[in-house]
């Protein structure tokens, strides 16, 4: 019975690594693999054929330069078929160059160095082919040689593959990353403008209610509090009705904007908690945005603080207005967010509170990246110091 229980966990562990990237990857290194195996076979077949082309032109050499021999024909044949692409230095048995094939004449006239440097790079690649003159058999004559381009092609070739399966993979995963990408744009889209779709109605209704209310003796004091709670309901529906489609922006006042935003904020916090704007001397700071959306931007980062702080400290926004751009910075003292933490910060679906979708940060800067043409990001954060959400206002 245990063993029976494991397999199913082996299943789905096996399952879980078994995704399109690691199929992809798989594929990848397969071939690369496969091809640097197969490049390495063809090389070194190549270079032992070349090898024996060497010595054979060494031996025709020998019998050109041998008197003794009178048919030659052949040892011409071979010394010229055999000479045609592959480099080579012959030398004396002092190392002193005598003698070259296929090396760059303009490089030779150019280079004085050249040949010695090719001579030296010969001798690491091969042994040399060694023969004795006919004609002195003290003399002892060397053969060093090179690749053919042939071989260096070959060589490089599973270079050149890894490159383009490489780039093919990036083009690939770009490709996904965008479609994925616009699937959960048109998801964000979707649900935004059902939501407020589906708050359409009972809104409606609040209104109509609100209105028989105002009629009915004793409700003076509470229909103006209801009737702020349903313009509220209203707001939140008309902002995610923008969602997903392409809001209209227009020259605002970001100061009165925040302004607005700190005052309604402050209202429903604690008495222990300040709130601060700084807009260093300036009384007016205008930028193209779309007002509601903006306001749904300081609305989430101010709360967020609040929750970091919980129930104390400060927060302050810091408006700065600078020739191409406006930046705003909100900076409270709550408890700050882990270095590890603050590249998820932006994901759906993070969240440290106990209660949460994860998403306001989320919608935050989606708003502004991608209706406003603007950024934003984490500033600055510390933990235990508080943290700075910096947003970046284009003119």
């Amino acid at each position: 019975m245990a063993g029976i229980s494991v397999i199913p966990y082996f299943y789905c562990m096996f399952n879980s690594l078994l995704n399109w990237r690691t199929v992809l990857a798989v594929i990848a290194i397969a071939i690369v693999t496969g091809t640097i195996f197969y490049s390495n076979h063809l090389a070194k077949k190549i270079a032992a054929e070349e090898k024996i082309k060497i010595e054979q032109w060494a031996a025709a050499t020998k019998d050109i330069a041998d008197p003794n021999i009178t048919e030659i024909n052949l040892a011409i044949k071979i010394q010229t078929e055999n000479s045609k692409d592959i480099p080579m230095i012959q030398t004396n048995e002092k190392d002193s160059i005598m003698d070259h094939r296929n090396l760059d004449s303009t490089e030779i006239k150019r280079n004085r160095s050249y040949l010695a440097d090719k001579l030296d790079e010969f001798k690491k690649l091969n042994n040399p082919i060694i023969w004795q003159n006919p004609l002195d058999s003290l003399q002892t004559n060397k053969v060093f040689y090179g690749e053919s381009s042939l071989l260096k092609q070959v060589r490089y070739y599973p270079i050149v593959q890894l490159f383009i399966v490489t780039l093919f993979i990036i083009i690939t995963l770009i490709a996904i990353t965008t479609r994925n990408k616009s699937t959960q744009n048109q998801v964000w889209a979707g649900m935004a403008k059902e939501t407020a779709h589906q708050m359409g109605t009972p809104l409606t209704s609040l209104q109509g209610w609100v209105e028989m209310l105002k009629e009915t003796p004793g409700m003076e004091k509470i229909v103006p509090e209801i009737s702020k709670d349903v313009d509220r309901l209203k707001l939140v529906s008309d902002r995610f009705g923008k969602i997903g489609s392409t809001p209209q922006l227009e020259l605002n006042d970001i100061i009165v904007q925040v302004e607005s935003m700190i005052a309604y904020i402050k209202r429903r916090s604690p008495g222990s908690v300040s709130f601060g704007i700084n807009s260093y001397g300036e009384s007016e700071v205008k930028a193209m945005i779309n007002g509601p959306l903006f306001d749904w931007v300081i609305e989430n980062l101010l709360k967020n603080g609040l929750d970091a702080m919980e129930g104390k400290g400060t927060i302050q926004v810091n408006i700065k207005n600078e020739t191409a751009q406006v930046i705003v910075d909100v900076i409270d003292s709550g408890k700050g967010i882990s270095k590890q933490n603050i590249s998820k910060v932006f994901k759906p679906g993070f969240t440290t509170k106990k209660r949460g979708w994860g998403l306001g940060l989320t919608l935050c800067k989606r708003i502004i990246e991608q209706y406003h043409n603007g950024e934003l990001f984490v500033k600055q954060s510390e933990p235990g110091k508080g943290t700075t959400f910096r947003i970046v206002l284009r003119k």
